[in-house]
């Protein structure tokens, strides 16, 4: 009997050897694990990092970037486009204008009436509308078609509250956010298609002459005054409100910035030198590249399988688009590497792009002390559950990396074109830059490090001068201020 009591006791202690065995070693393995996550974390941080003499670097590179631009065609990554829009609002101007905003697979129709000085913007309306797949791969002769018909029925609804004078023709804005080669301030042929569009025979051809056809066909008596891009709509729509404002950003799903640069300063302006003595520039800031940029294994990866491989480097590290993609890129290192979620890598944690930057701006800001909203996007988008608020802490570590690195370059970014313009110095005059998209509008912990940085890299004294400036929908209203600036009827309204 004592032999059976003895050889259970020996057993029972045989197995809580096992099991502390087992225990020891989950906690050895999990502690390894752990190592091993934080140091992926560390390195990423290392390699993200962008002290102040850095971002001086960077600074300086896109000044000499922006001199190759202007001295010649494909002189420079940055495209510095010669926009023609050499007259910007004053807040003058008055009388009704319109404006067609075509980025995408919507566009916008806006009407504005302005009562000069003393009234501004007295009445403003907008309209969207979808434009149906088959448009989008039919003929030009549709896709226009459709829109002026649509054009039509907007100007049909004008109120009384909306007036144009007598024997005036009604003037478009054209914003139209794809690439082309403008060759005066109406008229710019079609580089190629994006964004899901592929109408061939559009494709080197004048897209206000398209437009305008559309709108004859119409029977509308309408014209397209200018054309533009979203950027250089910005800038006129802060300009209108702001005499200071000489430069512009977006900073949204994508990003790109313009500016007002002297006409004698542009050495590939071959024209006659325009009466204001100035002219926009639209830089395309979004392909500089620059050997001081921090990349990291992560952007490399995410660069070589993108659409176009080695353009867009500097987009690619600050934009919207692409910030919730390269955390994605580091969560799923994290998952294969140190098993940051579990034995299993999510597969969802597998698909490009599932992680977008609105999730990530959810999961940075949350503030709670269990910090739920992580749980909660981490659950709904990638079907991540049970994770620890160790993981989860580590996961809002990661946003404010990339975030960070992202603002602290669009601060340096704007250094460049202040450099350029000998405005980063002692000179105590306002430099106004009007900012938009929906990452500077809606991603707080962005915003806030963006004008953070710009003031540490200015300087307090300096930094106290330049301002920047939230101009909402400078896409929209910017084309109608800029058709109302070069109105054929300039003389008479905006005097």
């Amino acid at each position: 009997m004592r032999k059976v009591v003895l050889g259970t006791a020996v057993a029972f202690v045989a197995a809580g050897c096992a099991v502390a065995a087992l225990i020891v070693r989950h906690r050895m393995r999990k502690s390894g694990r752990l190592a091993r996550a934080r140091a992926i974390v560390k390195e990423i941080e290392e390699k993200c990092e962008t002290p102040i003499a850095k971002l001086q670097l960077v600074a300086d590179d896109m000044m000499a970037e922006m001199h190759a631009g202007l001295a010649d065609e494909g002189g420079s990554k940055l495209k510095m486009l010669i926009t023609y829009v050499n007259n910007l609002p004053t807040g003058h101007e008055k009388g009704l204008f319109y404006a067609l905003d075509l980025g995408g697979t919507n566009f916008r129709v806006i009407r504005v009436q302005l009562g000069g000085k003393e009234q501004g913007v007295v009445k403003q309306e907008a309209e969207e509308v979808s434009i149906p797949p088959h448009l989008m791969v039919g003929s030009s002769h549709e896709l226009f078609d459709f829109i002026a018909k649509r054009l039509a029925k907007f100007i049909a609804s004008e109120s009384e509250e909306f007036k144009l004078p007598e024997g005036r023709q009604r003037e478009l804005g054209f914003t139209f956010s794809f690439p082309v080669r403008q060759i005066s301030l109406a008229s710019g042929t079609l580089i190629k298609w994006t964004k899901g569009f592929s109408i061939e025979e559009t494709v080197g051809e004048d897209v206000v002459a398209e437009l305008n056809k559309a709108i004859e066909r119409q029977g509308l008596d309408l014209h397209v005054t200018a054309l533009v891009n979203d950027t250089v709509g910005t800038l006129a729509g802060g300009r209108y409100y702001d005499n200071d404002v000489h430069a512009s950003v977006i900073l949204g799903t994508g990003t790109n910035a313009a500016y007002v640069e002297r006409a004698d300063a542009i050495p590939k302006w071959h024209g006659l030198l325009p009466k204001s003595g100035e002219m926009v520039i639209n830089m395309e800031w979004g392909n500089f590249v620059s050997s001081h940029l921090p990349l990291t294994e992560y952007d490399l990866s995410l660069d070589a399988e993108s659409l176009n491989p080695g353009e867009q480097i500097f987009e690619k590290l600050i934009s919207g688009m692409y910030l919730g993609e390269i955390l994605r890129r580091v969560l799923l290192k994290l998952a294969k590497e140190a098993s940051l979620f579990g034995d299993i890598v999510p597969p969802k944690l597998s698909i490009p792009f599932i992680l977008r930057t609105p999730h990530m701006s959810s999961m940075h800001h949350d503030t709670s002390s269990d910090l739920r909203a992580v749980a909660s996007k981490l659950k709904d988008v990638l079907e991540i559950t049970n994770t620890t608020l160790k993981t989860r802490k580590m996961v809002v570590e990661i946003c404010d990396i990339i975030i960070k690195r992202g603002a602290r370059l669009s601060a340096a970014g704007m250094v460049g074109i202040l450099k350029k313009q000998g405005r980063d110095s002692g000179e105590k005059q306002r430099f106004v830059i009007a900012v938009d998209g929906g990452l500077f509008e809606h991603y707080t912990l962005f915003r806030e490090c963006l004008e953070g940085s710009l003031a540490e890299i200015l300087g307090t004294e300096v930094a106290s001068f330049v301002i920047i400036t939230h101009a909402n929908d400078g896409s929209g209203i910017g084309a109608a201020l800029i058709a109302a600036s070069n109105s054929q009827y300039s003389l008479v309204e905006t005097s």
